[in-house]
């Protein structure tokens, strides 16, 4: 926490700014989730600023759920955002609705249509898609825009009734359709949506937009700085025109800042994208550990200080910039390789038995759970005859290199003995079903003459007769690493707000080119054996599966199966990038 605060960014240069001028007498931030999905990485740099401002400089932060549009939402993701809020460590203030502000956007809008701020306009999308011109060329008025505010007034009343259809009336805002700002360009205020709210029930049909009723949440909470992302700097001029033709009827003056928003490689960060690959069944569901979501991450054994300190590596800039996936495994793995337990797992198994040990006999070593903290303290594990080893650890025939078994050689075993291989079985089809040793039995680890050396490598290895089954999940990324990302996700910057000028064909378009560039390698599962420990520990447990990468116990697991996700390899391929740059 007290690193993060230490660090300077051009956010923070600001709010100190306006508390020196005297512009702010203290800080007060908000963060605006739209209850329509769950939240995912993307979300976490605005999330972690939001609050952390706050935090830095004594005020408070408010949790607003953006619930402008019922057709999406659900007190399901509103339990889930705070959830993930929470696993990364902060706590709201306040927990306000845009619903709760609905009265006052309405009092607004009547006020603005008896001032000529506002019309009733009966131009269809795409009469209004012609209307508002184009980026080089100025728009051009609309023909209700200038009826009688006593008209349009009736109009809006009217249209709160139920009077009309969907789609045929809209409140705009009057500005200036020649605005080289197309976003200033007589914006949309209300629109007709006969859908019950989650919150308000059957009380309104008409739902006021979000470009009107964010500042107006901001203004009425005292927000003081308003933090979001880079795309939102084109709607600044329209969020500042609210706040100032609102000014007598609302208590706070915010200031809206943006910084560019959170890309990552491989991963897609389009709610309308996320929510396709699960109602498609292309994953299990919205916390399926392939998943950016943050729910996913949590199951997949990520955790909120991970998260953070990710974040807080990226920084803060003005510039878009792609952010390599390696870099958010990175810090996972550091945090992992700190906390989690040291146990032997064997994923792809193939028996190996001690000829010159007694049947029936076994041994019990102690070993300890984490190398660097013997705080942590130890745990035990029994030997026997019969091991299972890692396939991939035996050759019939050595290659060049090879220092693991294969007949003639010396291993040894991690924590136990020196063990030389001198034969193999195999089935009809030429598989090895069994490796045929014979052990040292003067080669305990940690007695005299156990310090014997000898060429080749350490393999890990679990007892045969005391031993959990376990699956383990292995995840690649979601997308193949020939997607461009930018292509793939366009929606990354998406507001969650209604887009008047979307394409359906576009966007269906774009959907199937999503789909067919999922990875079809993204999870594969595997039957092993690992250490009895791991059979009792709760779900979420963490482990390092020695050679083989950090583990999370999975909510699948039963008792006679614990199911465990690989939440990252043991390799930092970021780190090796960093040292070669």
């Amino acid at each position: 926490m007290s690193e993060i605060q230490e660090n300077k960014n051009f956010i923070w240069e600001a709010v100190e700014q306006d508390l020196a001028s005297g512009r702010y007498e203290r800080v007060q931030t908000r963060f605006p989730p739209e209850p329509n999905g769950y939240m995912h990485i993307g979300h976490c740099k605005a999330l972690i600023m939001d609050f952390l401002t706050a935090e830095k400089y004594g005020g408070l932060c408010n949790l607003r759920f953006d619930d402008t549009n019922p057709a999406k939402e659900d007190m399901e993701y509103v339990r889930a955002i705070q959830k993930d809020i929470e696993w990364l460590g902060f706590h709201w203030a306040n927990i306000f609705y845009a619903s709760d502000y609905y009265d006052k956007c309405y009092e607004i809008a009547e006020d603005w249509i008896r001032r000529g701020l506002a019309y009733v306009d009966e131009l269809s999308k795409e009469e209004m898609r012609e209307y508002r011109g184009t980026l080089t060329e100025p728009g051009k008025n609309s023909p209700w825009r200038d009826r009688p505010w006593e008209e349009s007034l009736d109009l809006f009343r009217r249209m709160r009734a139920g009077e009309f259809p969907e789609g045929s009336k809209t409140l705009r805002m009057k500005i200036d359709m020649a605005s080289p700002n197309i976003v200033m360009r007589d914006p949309a205020m209300y629109r007709i949506l006969y859908k019950e709210h989650w919150r308000t029930g059957s009380k309104w049909c008409i739902y006021p937009m979000y470009d009107f009723a964010h500042p107006i949440g901001d203004a009425m909470e005292n927000v003081t700085h308003s933090l979001c992302s880079l795309e939102y700097e084109i709607h600044r001029p329209l969020y500042d025109w609210v706040v100032e033709h609102s000014k007598d009827m609302l208590p706070g003056r915010p200031r809206q800042i943006e910084f560019a928003r959170l890309n990552l490689t491989q991963t897609v960060m389009s709610k309308r994208y996320l929510r396709a690959l699960v109602e498609g069944k292309y994953v299990r569901g919205w916390d399926d550990p392939r998943m950016p979501t943050l729910t996913a991450m949590r199951r997949r054994g990520y955790s909120g200080e991970a998260v953070r300190d990710f974040v807080n590596r990226i920084g803060l800039s003005k510039a878009d910039s792609v952010v390599d996936y390696a870099m958010l495994e990175s810090c996972v793995r550091s945090d992992m390789d700190d906390k989690a337990t040291r146990v032997m797992a064997v994923l792809d198994p193939v028996k190996v038995v001690l000829t010159n040990w007694p049947e029936g006999e076994t041994k019990t070593l102690t070993v300890e759970n984490h190398p660097k903290h013997p705080e942590l303290g130890t745990h035990t594990v029994t030997f026997g005859r019969e091991l299972w080893i890692e396939r991939e650890d035996f050759l019939p025939e050595p290659i060049k290199g090879f220092k693991r078994m294969y007949p003639g050689n010396e291993v040894r075993l991690k924590g136990a003995y020196i063990v030389r291989c001198d034969d193999y079985v195999t089935d009809a089809d030429g598989k090895v079903t069994e490796i045929r040793c014979t052990v040292d039995l003067s080669t305990e680890s940690g007695t005299p003459g156990s310090e014997r050396k000898i060429k080749g490598a350490t393999l890990h290895w679990v007892n045969a007769a005391d031993c959990a089954e376990i699956e383990a999940r292995l995840y690649e990324p979601l997308l193949t690493a020939d997607t461009d990302e930018n292509e793939a996700a366009p929606e990354a910057a998406e507001a969650d707000a209604p887009d008047e000028t979307e394409e359906l064909n576009s966007t269906e378009r774009k959907l199937r080119e999503f789909i067919r560039r999922l990875n079809p390698d993204s999870l594969t599962v595997k039957k092993g054996y690992a250490e009895p420990i791991v059979r009792e520990a709760p779900s979420g447990s963490t482990y390092q599966f020695l050679r083989t990468g950090y583990f999370c116990k999975d909510p699948d697991s039963t008792d006679a199966l614990p199911v465990f996700n690989r939440t990252v390899s043991l390799r930092d391929s970021f780190s090796k990038q960093k040292a070669g740059a």
